[in-house]
C-alpha cells in the first residue's frame, strides 16, 4: 500500500491506496435504485474498489470499470438456513455480484461451536462459484476473544476469502481496532494471513478511525460515507 510520512513522523497509507480497499456501502432499508446509481458513480469517482448493496439491487446496469460489486446474504440477523443463506449468495453471483459477505448465526459464535459455524459457512462456500470472494461477517461486538478467535478458525477453515468484523446494524455496535488485532493474530497463529482477509465494518467514518484499521491489520474497509473518510486525508 502506498503511504506518506506525516507530522508525527509515522508512515500513513496514501488517500489513493485507502479508497481502492473500500467497500462503498449502501444497505438501508430505504434505499432506491437511484440512491444505488448514485453510490456507483460516487464509489468510481473517488476510486473506490468496491461497492456493496443489497441482493435485490443487483444486476447493477451501467459500466463501471474497474468496480467490484459486493452484496450480502443472511443480512442482518443472520438467523437464516445455512440452505437459504448459500441459495441467495449463489443468486446474487448469477445477478452479477462478485463477492457476497455473508452474516453467520451469531448464537453459534457465542457458543464456539465451531463445528456449526464451519457447516453453515461451508455450505455458502460451496455455493458460489469461482472467483466468487466470500467474506465472512462475525459482528465482533457480541463476542469475546476467545468467541471471535473460534468464529475466525472457523471461517478461515471453511475458505473464506475474508473475515468481517460486523453488519454496522448490531445495537452492541461495530468494528473496533482491537477486533481487528484479535482477528489479525489469530490468521498469524493460523498461518492464513495474507491468504484470508480482514474487512473492518461498522462505524468507521474518519480518515483516522480508517488508518488505525489498516493498522491493526485490516484489508478492506466497509464504509457508508467514503467522502468524507476520503477528504480528511493529510494532503500529500
Amino acid at each position: 500500500m502506498a503511504a506518506s510520512q506525516n507530522s508525527s513522523g509515522s508512515v500513513s497509507p496514501s488517500r489513493e491506496s485507502v479508497a481502492q480497499i473500500m467497500d462503498a456501502t449502501l444497505l438501508a432499508t430505504d434505499a432506491s435504485r437511484e440512491d444505488v446509481r448514485a453510490l456507483l458513480r460516487e464509489a468510481q469517482e473517488l476510486g473506490c474498489g468496491a461497492v456493496c448493496v443489497s441482493p435485490s439491487m443487483l444486476p447493477i446496469s451501467g459500466d463501471y470499470p474497474g468496480l467490484r460489486v459486493a452484496t450480502v446474504a443472511g443480512f442482518p440477523s443472520g438467523k437464516h438456513q445455512s440452505l437459504i443463506k448459500a441459495t441467495e449468495a449463489r443468486f446474487s453471483v448469477e445477478q452479477g455480484a462478485d463477492e457476497v459477505d455473508m452474516v453467520i448465526d451469531v448464537a453459534n459464535a457465542v457458543a464456539a461451536d465451531e463445528n456449526a459455524m464451519l457447516s453453515e459457512i461451508m455450505a455458502v462456500r460451496e455455493a458460489l462459484p469461482a472467483p466468487a470472494v466470500l467474506k465472512v461477517i462475525l459482528e465482533s461486538a457480541v463476542l469475546s476473544e476467545e468467541q471471535l478467535r473460534a468464529a475466525v478458525r472457523s471461517a478461515a477453515r471453511a475458505g473464506a476469502d475474508f473475515v468481517k468484523t460486523s453488519t454496522g446494524f448490531h445495537p452492541a455496535g461495530g468494528a473496533s481496532v482491537e477486533a481487528v488485532r484479535i482477528m489479525a493474530d489469530e490468521l498469524d497463529r493460523m498461518g492464513k494471513r495474507g491468504r484470508v482477509g480482514i474487512k473492518a465494518s461498522g462505524g468507521i467514518r474518519t480518515w483516522e478511525q480508517a488508518v488505525a484499521m489498516i493498522e491493526a491489520g485490516a484489508t478492506r474497509l466497509g464504509v457508508s460515507a467514503a467522502r468524507a473518510i476520503l477528504e480528511g486525508a493529510p494532503q500529500q
